[in-house]
């Protein structure tokens, strides 16, 4: 892949032609703190009791008042997602879209959805996501654009993929291929995996860090990840 000028936070092209190298440097260590769940949970209280307990107080008992610490670094658990390789069926320029799949495609539907944040635990805002998969029958599309497609993270950092649960092909677990890339930055190449699979124990690429959370209901199956950007 070129390592030409990052792509801007507004240019419509998947990672590719003028995208920075791949991130595969390893990570500084963290200092532990608060996990980012309990951050978010906590400072959703903060705001929701803040404004009762100040607007109740006299403009001399809000005089000296502590400042806010700073906010936490992702930690247990939340440490930078792992890179994984990219394999040889990724094809750049493909369209932006949410949704990858075409009308009557076999498979059993299947929503991703999550987070990007950045090693401080705040979410990216027009991160750009490009995700690539196997068909039902375990088959890439190698000429035209299915399965295939990017998008940008809203300003909560928040994506959503509609798609099918992947074939399976030799040598190989149940797995989504996706690069993420927070504007101007380097671009995180890695996989997606199932829980339960009978074939995660033997692929050799497998990291169970990859794993989605993922629950079948009646319509399909619906998977969770948060992406966690080695970005300040």
């Amino acid at each position: 892949m070129p390592t030409d000028a990052p792509i801007p936070p507004d240019e419509h092209a998947p990672p590719g032609e003028h995208a920075p190298p791949d991130e595969h440097a390893p990570a500084d260590e963290q200092p532990r703190g608060i996990s980012r769940k309990g951050f978010i949970v906590a400072a959703g209280l903060g705001a929701l009791t803040l404004p009762a307990a100040v607007s109740g107080a006299p403009a001399e008992a809000r005089v000296g008042r502590p400042r806010l610490a700073p906010t936490p670094m992702c930690d247990d658990g939340d440490d930078p997602t792992p890179p994984q390789m990219e394999g040889p069926y990724f094809k750049p320029g493909s369209p932006q879209r949410s949704s990858i799949v075409t009308p009557g495609m076999p498979g059993t539907p299947l929503t991703v959805t999550g987070i990007v944040y950045s090693l401080s635990c705040r979410p990216v805002n027009r991160a750009l996501l490009d995700f690539w998969q196997a068909d039902n029958y375990g088959n890439y599309d190698n000429y035209g654009y299915r399965l295939r497609g990017h998008q940008y993270t809203d300003t909560m950092g928040r994506f959503s993929l509609t798609t099918i649960v992947p074939g399976l092909y030799p040598g190989r677990t149940r797995h989504i291929h996706v690069k993420v890339q927070a504007p101007y930055q380097r671009i995180l190449t890695t996989q997606l995996y199932f829980p339960n699979e009978p074939r995660n124990s033997s692929d050799m690429l497998f990291d169970p860090e990859l794993l989605m959370d993922v629950r079948t209901g009646p319509t399909g199956r619906a998977a969770t990840f948060d992406f966690v950007l080695r970005v300040p």
